[in-house]
C-alpha cells in the first residue's frame, strides 16, 4: 500500500492550505561545536535547489542529523547561517519557523492519548487554526489510510500506519520543505521499501524540497536526486546516485556504496548456485 499522490487541498475551512512549491535551502559556513571541544558540524556550505530530494548519508557521528536539525533550529549553530528561500532561519521565532516545515523522524512522536485526527491537526491548532474533519480526511487519503482511522488511537495502528500518520501530520500545514530523520529505520524491510517509494512519489506530486537523513546507502541511491556524504562533520562528497555508482565521490563515499554493491553481488552469486550448493 503506497501513499496516494493526490492533488494538494484547495478547499475552504480552518485547516485548508494551498501547497507551496519547495523552497531553496542554503547552508553558509555552518558549524556546531559543543563544550569540551566536540565538533559535530564544521564549516558546511552547500546550496540545495527548490524541489530537490537530497539524502544526507554518513556513518554514525558524521554530523548528518545535527546538520538537518539546524534547518528547523532544533539545534542552534555555533556559527554560520542557514537560509530558506533566501531568508535566515534565525530571523523569526523558532516555533513560527517550524510551522512552515514538515518534519518526520524515526520514532514518529505521536501523542498516545490523542486520536489520529488530533495528532494530524496538532500543528494547525498550535498555529491558531481549528480542527477540520474534512481536511483530516483528505490527509488520510493522501497517505493511503482509511478515513475511519481518524478516531483511532496510535496504539491501535501498526508501525507503518503510525509513520503514515506522521507524514500526514507533517503535511497538514502544506509546507514546501520536508525534513526526514531516519524516517523508515524502525520499520520492517517490506514496509520500509513501500513507504520509501511512496514518499518519493508524494515529493514529486507536491513539488516538495525534501532532505532525508539515512544510514542506508541503497535507500539514498534509490530515492534521492542528490546525495551529500558527511564525514567528521564535513560534506566530503556531493554527487548524483549515478555518479556515486560510477565511482565518483572519493573513498568515504565509495566505502558506503560498496555495502549495497557487495550485497547485490552476493545475491547474484546465490541465485546462480545450483540448488544442491545452497546449504
Amino acid at each position: 500500500m503506497g501513499l496516494t499522490p493526490a492533488a494538494p487541498s484547495r478547499t475552504s475551512g480552518a485547516m485548508a492550505h494551498t501547497q507551496s512549491p519547495g523552497p531553496t535551502l542554503a547552508f553558509e559556513a555552518v558549524s556546531k561545536r559543543y563544550p569540551g571541544g566536540t565538533v559535530a558540524v564544521e564549516q558546511v556550505s552547500v546550496e540545495i535547489a527548490g524541489g530537490s530530494f537530497v539524502a544526507l548519508v554518513g556513518s554514525s557521528g558524521s554530523g548528518k542529523s545535527t546538520l538537518l536539525k539546524m534547518i528547523n533550529r532544533l539545534i542552534e549553530p555555533s556559527e554560520g547561517c542557514t537560509r530558506i528561500a533566501g531568508a535566515d532561519v534565525a530571523a523569526e521565532p523558532a516555533p513560527m519557523l517550524r510551522r512552515k516545515i514538515g518534519y518526520v523522524f524515526q520514532n514518529i512522536g505521536l501523542f498516545p492519548h490523542m486520536t489520529v485526527a488530533e495528532n494530524i491537526a496538532i500543528g494547525v491548532r498550535l498555529a491558531g487554526g481549528k480542527h477540520d474533519g474534512a481536511r483530516v480526511g483528505e490527509l488520510l487519503d493522501l497517505v493511503d489510510l482509511p478515513r475511519d482511522f481518524a478516531t483511532r488511537l496510535p496504539d491501535a495502528l501498526s508501525g507503518g500506519q503510525r509513520q503514515r500518520v506522521g507524514v500526514a501530520r507533517a503535511l497538514a500545514t502544506a509546507p514546501g520543505l520536508m525534513l526526514m530523520d531516519e524516517p523508515f529505520g524502525a520499520l520492517d524491510p517490506v514496509t520500509r521499501d513501500q513507504l520509501g517509494h511512496a514518499i518519493r512519489a508524494l515529493h514529486d506530486r507536491l513539488e516538495l524540497t525534501t532532505i532525508m537523513v539515512t544510514h542506508d546507502m541503497a535507500e539514498a541511491l534509490i530515492l534521492a536526486d542528490r546525495v551529500l556524504v558527511m564525514d567528521a562533520g564535513r560534506i566530503v562528497a556531493d554527487e548524483t546516485p549515478r555518479g556515486l555508482l560510477g565511482g565518483a565521490g572519493g573513498p568515504v563515499a565509495q566505502a558506503l556504496v560498496a555495502v549495497p554493491r557487495d550485497q547485490a553481488a552476493r545475491m547474484r552469486t546465490l541465485a546462480a548456485e545450483p540448488a544442491g550448493n545452497a546449504a
